[in-house]
C-alpha cells in the first residue's frame, strides 16, 4: 500500500489514495492504530483515506490513532487538499470536501518556481470555510443545560474549571487559564476526554489569551492524545474567545506546531481557518 505522510502545524497523518488503493472497511480501524504508532509503524495522528465522492470533489475518510473514526480534522483536511492538486487528483485551486457527510470548501495558495513558467506549482497554504459552530449542547453534544455552554463549571479530578463547549462537526471543550505551557496534559486530558459529561467522549482546548488578536492553546484530542495543533480545535477557541470577549472575531492561535488564522464572520456566521499542509515522505507499507 502506498501512503503519503503529511502535516500541518506538526499535526500530522498518514495519506492513502482511497481512488487506488482498496482496503475492506473491517481492517481499517486496525490499520491506523498500526500505523499510527510511532515505535512500529510510520507514526502518525491518525489515517486519512481521500476518496471519490458524488456529494463533493473528494471524501475525506478520517482514523484517530486509536482507531476510532473521526468526524473532522481542520490540519488533515488541509493536507488532502495539497495531496490533490499536487498528486494532479485536480487542477482547480477550489475545491470541496466531505468528511462524515459535512461539506467544506477550500482555497488553495499555489506557489509556483518562476524558473520553471511551465510547472503548475505546488500548494503552500489553504483556506477553509469551516462552517457554522454549532452551540446547543445536545448538538456538541455535552451534557448541560440552556441555550448554550459559555464559561460554565465543570469539576474534573476534585478541581473546578470553567468551559466554554463547541462543536465544529467534533466536539470541543475550552478551558480558558494561564501557565498553560507548564500543564501536564497526558494527566488532565483523558479525564476532561472521557468525563461522563460529554457522551462522545470530547476534545479538550487548554488556552492563554494572549492580547485581542493573539493566543496559545495546546490540545488534548479524542483517540490521538496531545497534537501539535488541531485546526477544528483552533475554530473552536476563537468560537469561545469571541463568545467570553476575550478577543476580536480575527485571532492568531499559536501551537506547539505552529500558528493558524482563524476567523469568525459574525454576520455570515462562518469560521474561516487558513494554514500551511506540508509534505513530510513518501512510502511503501
Amino acid at each position: 500500500m502506498k501512503f503519503t505522510k503529511m502535516q500541518g502545524c506538526g499535526n500530522d497523518y498518514v495519506y492513502v489514495n482511497g481512488f487506488q488503493e482498496q482496503i475492506a472497511a473491517s481492517e481499517k480501524p486496525d490499520l491506523a492504530k498500526k500505523i499510527s504508532d510511532r515505535h512500529f509503524g510510520v507514526g502518525s495522528d491518525g489515517l486519512i483515506f481521500i476518496n471519490p465522492s458524488t456529494e463533493a470533489d473528494f471524501e475525506m475518510e478520517m482514523y484517530n490513532a486509536d482507531g476510532s473514526r473521526g468526524e473532522m480534522c481542520g490540519n488533515g483536511i488541509r493536507c488532502v487538499a495539497k495531496y490533490v492538486y499536487d498528486k494532479g487528483l485536480t487542477d482547480s485551486e477550489h475545491i470541496s470536501v466531505v468528511s462524515a457527510g459535512k461539506v467544506k470548501y477550500l482555497d488553495l495558495t499555489v506557489e509556483k518556481d518562476p524558473e520553471r513558467p511551465k510547472d503548475r506549482g505546488t500548494v503552500t497554504r489553504v483556506r477553509v470555510n469551516m462552517g457554522s459552530p454549532i452551540l446547543e449542547p445536545e448538538l456538541i453534544p455535552v451534557k448541560a443545560e440552556g441555550r448554550q455552554v459559555v464559561n460554565e463549571p465543570i469539576v474534573v479530578d476534585g478541581k473546578e474549571y470553567r468551559m466554554t463547549c463547541v462543536s465544529m462537526g467534533n466536539p470541543h471543550a475550552v478551558i480558558f487559564r494561564q501557565g498553560v505551557a507548564e500543564m501536564k496534559l497526558e494527566q488532565i486530558g483523558p479525564l476532561f476526554e472521557h468525563h461522563e459529561r460529554f457522551p462522545g467522549r470530547t476534545n479538550t482546548e487548554f488556552v492563554e489569551v494572549l492580547d485581542r488578536k493573539t493566543c496559545f492553546m495546546r490540545v488534548w484530542e479524542r483517540g490521538s492524545g496531545e497534537t501539535y495543533a488541531c485546526g477544528t480545535g483552533c475554530c473552536a477557541v476563537v468560537a469561545a474567545c469571541v463568545l467570553n470577549d476575550l478577543t476580536d472575531n480575527v485571532v492568531t492561535v499559536k501551537l506547539l506546531g505552529g500558528e493558524l488564522l482563524i476567523e469568525w464572520d459574525r454576520e455570515e456566521n462562518l469560521i474561516y481557518m487558513t494554514g500551511p499542509a506540508v509534505t513530510v515522505f513518501e512510502g511503501n507499507l
